[in-house]
């Protein structure tokens, strides 16, 4: 039975309220911000941001299968990757089916990349899997690793701004991210994980992106891991402090970590200050100056710290800068993809 009355009216601001959150992130992930506002201006509460953005996604696979009928292979790869975004984007509201959202954008990936990009490889081992894009005689292959409720298809357009400089990439999914998120939980020692990564792709090097809580992963990769000959984190956390962090991050890492124990144990590990002096790779750190959340101290230190490390804030970016993309990411790939070309085995 659906609130009436007042309960409606504050069910419905708070979608609201969520939405405009979400909105430079959605943005930055790549969907359409009219189509955006048009879809969660109809939100009734929260509960309706999942179903409503799985039917905006199927929208778009019904237009993939149109053009298909019509030989237009580009155009299907095309609204693919768009009903890709709008499945992960449904994770990001609590809900029953969030598993299944995150099976449908893992598939209409893979049915795009099967038009666009026939030579995309999917790699996939214990605890992550992923697709390999790119030439095979690429200057170096670069590793994108998500967050903590994020995953590899909201990432496509830091993925496709490496592949325009030539270079390989693999947007993964680790454990607890993705489409990986139902069947396992976040592990503190993602270098692990990367490093099986590194030996399924069987390349000698790689550069590495992490963005957000991945900006973590990839920091304290690069400092274990020594096939690490780049490096870069968009919005990573230096520290967190599990006591001060806001509710609704709290839960999420709970969903994700299999528990508020388990969440608050893993909390005590986002700690890069032993670590950062270890990355020798060249480092860029991406900040925006308007991400301020409680608990997460952002990444200045880890930046003064490293060795190579080099730090880029954006005054007016917030969390993910989804709202100052050209402010970092060509450069954030130019620096990946210089440092590979000069350090090609």
């Amino acid at each position: 039975m659906s609130a009436t009355g007042p309960a409606a009216g504050l069910a419905a601001e708070f979608a609201a309220e969520f939405a405009a959150a979400q909105w430079t992130r959605a943005t930055g992930a790549g969907v359409d911000p009219h189509e955006y506002r048009r879809v969660t201006g109809g939100l009734a509460s929260v509960a309706d941001w999942g179903p409503s953005f799985l039917r905006t996604g199927h929208a778009y696979v019904e237009r993939a299968e149109d053009a298909e009928l019509a030989g237009s292979s580009v155009s299907a790869g095309e609204h693919l990757l768009m009903a890709a975004r709008w499945f992960h984007l449904a994770t990001l509201a609590p809900y029953a089916e969030a598993h299944h959202a995150a099976a449908e954008a893992d598939r209409a990936v893979g049915r795009a990349l099967a038009v666009l990009e026939p030579g995309a490889r999917r790699v996939s081992g214990e605890g992550f899997t992923g697709w390999l894009r790119g030439p095979a005689d690429a200057p170096g292959t670069v590793v994108v690793v998500p967050g903590l409720d994020s995953a590899k298809e909201e990432f496509l357009g830091p993925v496709a701004a490496l592949l325009a400089r030539g270079l390989a990439v693999f947007a993964m999914d680790g454990p607890g991210q993705g489409v990986l998120a139902g069947t396992s939980a976040l592990v503190p020692d993602y270098e692990q994980v990367v490093g099986r990564v590194v030996d399924a792709l069987g390349v000698a090097r790689i550069g590495l992106v992490g963005l957000s809580l991945g900006g973590y992963f990839a920091a304290r990769t690069a400092a274990l891991e020594p096939r690490v000959a780049a490096v870069a984190t968009v919005s990573g956390p230096f520290r967190l402090d599990w006591d001060e962090l806001p509710s609704p991050v709290r839960d999420i890492m709970a969903r994700r970590a299999g528990g508020a124990d388990a969440a608050r144990a893993f909390a005590r590990h986002v700690d890069l200050a032993a670590l950062a002096p270890r990355i020798a790779a060249p480092l860029l750190v991406v900040d925006g100056g308007a991400d301020v959340i409680p608990g997460v101290t952002n990444g200045e230190p880890l930046a003064r710290l490293a060795p190579h490390g080099t730090y880029l804030s954006v005054p007016h970016g917030d969390h993910l800068l989804g709202n100052a993309r050209p402010d970092w990411l060509p450069r954030l790939s130019d620096h990946i993809a210089h440092t590979l070309a000069g350090t090609r085995a």
